[in-house]
């Protein structure tokens, strides 16, 4: 065999791996843009949010308060997290219910996770347990990514089904942006950060601090 019809060979062995591999490549792209239409055309569909659930939060105690106590808070946050580990909270829940309401707002701004896990928040708050997942959620803190915030749906018994849909469709984004929006025009300066009677604190009060407000307001001053 000449020379020229070994490179003649070789040549046309080149082109025919080339060809395989432009084949490969090609089927690579389509099976991805099918994913990815499979993928959009299976997205759940988000249910737009009206006034009235866009302007409702998460609420312990009276619906005639005194004293109303307003926390910004992030699932992601670890002084956040040791806040709600004191008991501060339930302790004052438990001796000033009947005078004080406390609120929970959205200010996820800690971890990359923290804004989903405020949404998994207000999707429990959509079946009546927001307080119990919020427990949950710091009892197994850090671990709040998309399946951890799904297996405490499930270990509550709430309706998985209904959850997920929530959670995977971003139902809740609205709301979670309008908190954190809100959180940021007030300038607070990070979390966790509380309103008494729309007066901001100077960080985390004690248990003592929110007494001492507490009983003033009851006494009138």
């Amino acid at each position: 065999m000449s020379k020229r019809s070994k490179r003649q060979i070789i040549r046309e062995k080149r082109r025919e791996v080339h060809k395989r591999y432009t084949y490969i490549r090609i089927g690579v792209v389509v099976l991805v843009l099918f994913a990815v239409i499979f993928s959009f055309l299976n997205r759940p569909e988000a249910i737009e949010l009206d006034e009235s659930r866009l302007a409702s939060n998460p609420v312990l105690g009276t619906d005639t308060p005194i004293v109303t106590i307003t926390e910004y808070g992030d699932f992601g946050c670890s002084a956040c997290r040791a806040w709600h580990n004191a008991g501060i909270k339930n302790r004052i829940m438990s001796e000033y219910g009947d005078k004080v309401q406390f609120v929970w707002k959205d200010f996820p701004v800690i971890t990359a996770q923290s804004p989903k896990a405020a949404e998994a928040g207000q999707c429990a708050f959509d079946q009546g347990l927001f307080w119990e997942y919020h427990d949950l959620l710091y009892d197994n803190a850090p671990a709040i990514r998309v399946d951890d915030l799904k297996t405490y749906a499930i270990q509550l018994g709430l309706d998985a089904e209904q959850f997920n849909q929530c959670l995977d469709s971003g139902q809740n984004r609205a709301k979670v942006s309008q908190n954190l929006n809100e959180a940021r025009q007030l300038g607070l300066p990070g979390t966790p950060s509380f309103l008494v009677n729309d007066q901001r604190l100077a960080g985390p009060p004690t248990y003592e601090s929110l007494k001492s407000i507490i009983e003033q307001a009851i006494a009138g001053g």
